[in-house]
């Protein structure tokens, strides 16, 4: 981590930092009305039918809702069959499993901790997240159902009431989502993508005017910045597309982010632009402009082309950081022809596999769900031996938490504790002292649960930073007001619920951030390093003569790459949120990081366009010479970046210039088939290979000379 390190300037006040966390975090952005609006009219929705068709456990509906909706209309609407089929198997696996252990009390605590397993691994090796969701929370609050020394009829009534809720929940959000969904497909990406290169180009729109940004392009350019990419990123992986175009819009989405950090970043610093710099300014403006079109139309980018100045202007090299971003926009589609033909065919929702490629390959599955099952164990295991079963809505927040919690951080974790108080003890014991009394219908306790809804989603949809603040303060709320088809005006259940709440976070937090977790800075540091190590691996395939093989191994570990490199945004997103004596060096790293992730992800989809040779498919076929040339260049290549894995982790290793070796004599080899046989009809193949190569050539010294 040393390597990346480099000194920052001091961090401001505490005070004045959280006054401009929240200032920033809270500002309006464009769309973000329209989701609270959907997130508020879909939670109340459910909580009115099931107050007045006297529902139970009207809670798992509204924070259902609440979560799914966040996410992309059409997605939701796609997946909504799956939505009944998560209920539907969660329903049958309860009754069914219960039914086999019921007369065995000594397997009944076995049966908890394979339910709770089995909840957490559908969470992170499903493809679908709102299946998965409800699948895993239907049986976290069936649980405590199955404890109670009642009869097995009365158990088997309230498992079903709590599956006609969640029913309820869906239908309220399909409802919403029917009417919110427009558009073509693939909005749900393009179109913020569209935005944030239209808040960039109009900030160096005026600087190339006026020399100077107005405070208008200045704030929407911070805005975008603070909302970040990972909602993008989370839409996009949770998609029908090919897993082709998501690892190149995942590159397009990341050079973006990059383009909107850099262009918040040159905001701030104030400066007066020269002639040479307005016309830079000028310049990049109009290429963002002309991706943004082609993006919006479908159309692949086509390649940018940047005037080379001799003497870059030192008075703001942040221009040239981002024609250094736009740049790799078009270098993603590098080998694509068009947008469409990775657009989700029609029966596409029925194609997509449900389980990952890496579901019962990758150990970062298993190691989730033994984590959140742990954290879960512990939390029911406490309120039984105190035989306190009222805070038995533990359990349901280790789920609700586990959401939230890959690339957690111990803030993060700090977060949802406020939320638990501000949402249990402030708002919602609260109201039952000062403002449920003095109801008397549904229609003021309708205000009070829309006012609440709507706090709670305007924080859900804020950056990492605080959206989990929101989560919490909303869960804790209902749980309360939100059981039973009643209001509650007991502050014993009050208590309990939020006792319970604030058991379940501190188990989620002693599993998770203690016992099995590590800064996020060194988990960043750690998947970026496994990056480098994937990518050489990339380089080195086909290592199987069968291409059958050899395409299921490319496959998954394109797969595995693509998570990978989400997982190193997610965990610089927590970074931001850790503190103590390392945060100036952790923050040097995330940059360094940041930085270098779309060079990396233009390299990645470089190397997989590149294995096309070497497995020489149809198309693809290269002369004898040629091939062997391209396999040195290749092996030097993976030799590069396993060397630079190595710096990162600290390990003994220095600079070489093989690679650049190795290409100079693919080049040379090149050079000379083209020139002993003019005609050869694989000349096409060989130029396309020699562009692929040479952008590797660059992006590989690039990563060698600046990690």
């Amino acid at each position: 981590m040393a390597t990346l390190a480099q000194p920052l300037r001091d961090s401001p006040a505490p005070l004045n930092w959280i006054w401009g966390l929240l200032r920033e975090e809270l500002a309006p952005y464009p769309g973000r009305v329209g989701v609270v609006a959907r997130m508020v009219v879909a939670t109340t929705m459910v909580m009115m039918i099931c107050m007045v068709f006297r529902i139970p456990y009207g809670f798992q509906g509204a924070i259902f809702a609440l979560l799914i909706t966040r996410e992309s209309p059409r997605a939701t609407l796609q997946s909504s069959a799956k939505l009944l089929i998560g209920i539907g198997s969660s329903i049958v696996y309860v009754l069914c499993s219960i039914y086999l252990v019921i007369n065995f009390p000594e397997l009944h605590f076995i049966w908890i901790i394979f339910s709770l397993f089995a909840a957490f691994y559908a969470l992170s090796a499903t493809t679908d997240y709102a299946t998965s969701t409800t699948f895993a929370v239907v049986i976290s609050v069936a649980i405590p159902f199955w404890d109670r020394y009642l009869r097995a009829e009365t158990n088997v009534a309230d498992t079903l009431w709590l599956a006609l809720s969640a029913l309820v929940g869906i239908l309220a959000l399909l409802a919403v989502e029917v009417v919110a969904a427009r558009g073509k497909p693939g909005d749900e990406i393009v179109s913020p993508l569209s935005l944030r290169l239209t808040a960039v180009a109009e900030v160096l729109n005026h600087a190339a005017e006026h020399g100077v940004v107005d405070d208008a392009s200045t704030k929407n350019a911070v805005r975008f910045a603070m909302l970040g990419t990972s909602r993008l990123r989370r839409l996009l992986c949770r998609s029908d597309y090919t897993e082709h175009y998501k690892a190149q819009m995942n590159a397009v989405v990341t050079a973006v982010g990059r383009l909107v950090d850099t262009a918040a970043t040159w905001t701030q610093l104030g400066w007066q632009a020269s002639l040479q710099e307005r016309e830079k300014s000028r310049g990049l403006a109009a290429a963002m402009e002309s991706i943004r079109l082609d993006l919006v139309n479908r159309r692949v980018p086509g390649p940018l082309h940047f005037p080379g100045d001799e003497n870059r202007s030192l008075g703001a090299p942040l221009l040239y950081e981002m024609e250094e971003n736009i740049s790799v926009i078009p270098q993603a589609f590098a080998d694509s022809q068009s947008m469409g033909e990775y657009a989700p065919s029609v029966d596409a929702a029925h194609e997509t596999k449900f389980i990952r490629a890496d579901a019962f390959s990758n150990p970062r599955h298993a190691k989730f769900a033994l984590k959140g099952c742990l954290a879960a164990t512990i939390a029911y295991v406490i309120y039984n031996a105190i035989d306190w079963p009222g805070i038995s809505t533990a359990v349901t927040t280790c789920l609700f938490t586990a959401l939230s919690t890959i690339g957690s951080s111990r803030q993060k974790q700090l977060l949802r504790f406020a939320g638990a108080v501000v949402g249990g003890f402030v708002l919602g014991m609260g109201a039952q002292v000062f403002i449920l009394p003095y109801l008397d219908s549904i229609f003021g306790f309708t205000v009070l649960f829309m006012v609440v809804t709507a706090a709670a989603s305007w924080f859900m949809t804020s950056s990492p930073r605080l959206s989990y603040f929101g989560l919490q303060m909303a869960l804790a709320f209902y749980l309360i007001n939100l059981q039973e088809f009643a209001i509650v005006t007991s502050l014993a259940v009050a208590r309990d619920r939020v006792v319970g709440v604030l058991l379940g976070l501190f188990t989620m937090w002693l599993v998770f951030d203690q016992l099995w977790g590590s800064p996020a800075a060194a988990e960043m540091t750690k998947i970026f390093a496994l990056n480098l190590r994937l990518l050489a691996e990339v380089a080195r395939e086909p290592l199987s003569s069968d291409l059958r093989v050899a395409k299921a191994r490319i496959f998954s570990l394109r797969d595995t790459t693509t998570e990978s490199f989400d997982s190193v945004r997610a965990t610089a997103d927590a970074v931001l949120l850790e503190f103590g004596a390392s945060r100036q060096q952790n923050l040097a790293v995330r940059g360094r990081i940041q930085k270098a992730q779309p060079q990396l992800r233009t390299l990645f989809l470089t190397r997989a366009s590149l294995w096309k040779y070497r497995a020489q498919t149809p198309g693809f076929e290269l002369p004898r010479e040629v091939l062997l040339a391209q396999l040195e260049f290749d092996t030097q290549s993976a030799k590069t970046l396993d060397a630079i894995a190595d710096r990162i982790e600290g390990k003994p290793s220095s600079k070489t210039r093989e690679v650049l070796e190795s290409f100079a004599h693919l080049e040379q080899v090149s050079g000379e088939i083209r020139w002993q046989q003019p005609a050869n009809p694989l000349e096409p193949q060989v130029r396309a290979l020699m562009a692929l190569s040479k952008r590797s050539k660059e992006l590989t010294v690039w990563l060698d000379e600046n990690i």
